[in-house]
């Protein structure tokens, strides 16, 4: 017997145990494995086009990529992934999520943006189809039934960084704190006020609410950044991805500031290092993630050396979150037995425990969020290329 056919019969036979799953294989001579498991269906909600798109081609990606070194498979069932267009807005990630349901799709996966994933939440639990969502998770995502994700809630990020700036900076050191109007500026502030002590007088300023715009114009932020540094803060803490983070770093460093600036990790992540320019005005920028591309475990070793093979770049968060939104499906799939329903997928997506993931170990905890590490990261130049190098960790949180 092959070493490829030796394998799927080890699956086989730990799933026939496992989950009453039913399939078969074929002889060696015909070279390939045949299994009778059923052909499924996997839609992922992911954002095309606009100021988005480049962090919906890393969540469409990392789950690719899940599948490329699975034989395209999950659960052993031959897998279609579907995508679909979250577009910009509440009204298009639902129309997203309800096109793909009327194509019968076994789970879904995927959704960038907060607002949208708020907005889809009444669609996806009366369908009662399984959400594994991979990036959005505002913290008024409360007592939900069918939507897990594998990102992280976005007050943590806050709650991290509230925990060590506290420490870290000194007793007369202020900190301005500026971020976007939004769910997602909202959830971060409150984590990291909650954690330093809202009393504090290093933070006793009030919070400078920016647009939330997602493409920003040239001069956005100019009047939000010169109140900020009006009051002779030691550094500034900041809530800012994509488009809209290259132009806050490059609007505060014009406008003269060199202090250290701190933020949860998407304000350096994905392309954002690609596009600063000059580059020196991102080196020394601290933020909090769940995941650095140079962590030293095996499963990060195995996904970062097949993601640079493919793309010839490092993986982001984004991209991890959603490998890992594939690899608790190919878990919760193989559980459900061989002709798994949406409702038993979701059940076994609770039986589901630790998960050898690229940012470490963790697993759901009650709300159907990780329990997991949170890393300090700084940038700085890796060669002729700027990189978030990993300093320590920070907490776990969860």
């Amino acid at each position: 017997m092959s070493q490829m056919n030796r394998r799927r019969a080890l699956q086989l036979l730990t799933a026939l145990g496992t989950a009453g799953f039913a399939a078969g294989c074929g002889s060696d001579s015909e070279g390939e494995p045949v299994t009778t498991a059923s052909p499924i269906k996997i839609g992922l909600v992911a954002p095309q086009t606009g100021s988005l798109k480049a962090i919906g081609v890393e969540i469409v990606r990392g789950f690719e990529l899940f599948l490329d070194l699975n034989e395209q498979r999950l659960g052993d069932h031959p897998v279609t992934l579907l995508t679909a267009d979250e577009g910009d807005s509440p009204a298009s990630g639902k129309k997203a999520v309800e096109d793909l349901l009327k194509e019968g799709v076994l789970a879904l996966t995927g959704v960038v943006d907060s607002e949208v994933m708020a907005g889809i939440r009444d669609t996806v639990e009366q369908a009662r189809v399984p959400l594994v969502g991979s990036n959005a998770s505002p913290t008024s995502l409360q007592s939900v039934v069918y939507i897990w994700r594998t990102s992280y809630v976005l007050d943590e990020a806050g709650r991290a960084l509230g925990r060590y700036l506290k420490d870290e900076l000194k007793p007369t050191d202020k900190l301005a704190i500026i971020v976007p109007d939004d769910v997602g500026g909202r959830d971060v502030v409150r984590g990291f006020r909650e954690e330093f002590g809202g009393s504090d007088q290093r933070i006793k300023d009030p919070v400078i609410w920016t647009s939330a715009k997602a493409d920003p114009s040239k001069s956005e932020y100019a009047s939000d950044i010169r109140a900020a540094l009006s009051r002779k803060p030691a550094a500034l803490f900041c809530h800012f991805s994509g488009p809209a983070a290259v132009e806050f770093i490059r609007q505060v460093r014009q406008a003269g500031f060199k202090g250290t600036i701190y933020a949860p990790g998407f304000l350096t992540e994905g392309t954002v290092l690609d596009e600063i320019k000059p580059k020196q005005y991102a080196l020394g920028i601290r933020t909090a993630l769940n995941y650095s591309a140079d962590i030293n475990n095996a499963a990060n070793r195995r996904f970062a050396a097949a993601y640079r093979k493919k793309h010839n770049q490092s993986p982001t968060t984004y991209a991890m979150a959603s490998y890992d939104a594939a690899q608790v499906l190919d878990q919760a799939i193989r559980f459900a037995g061989g002709e798994p329903t949406p409702q038993q997928v979701n059940l076994a997506l609770g039986k589901i425990g630790q998960i050898d993931s690229p940012r470490g170990t963790w697993q759901f905890n009650q709300p159907r969020t990780p329990q997991q590490k949170w890393y300090l990261r700084e940038v700085q130049n890796d060669g002729q290329v700027l990189s978030n190098i990993l300093i320590n960790e920070l907490a776990t949180l969860g």
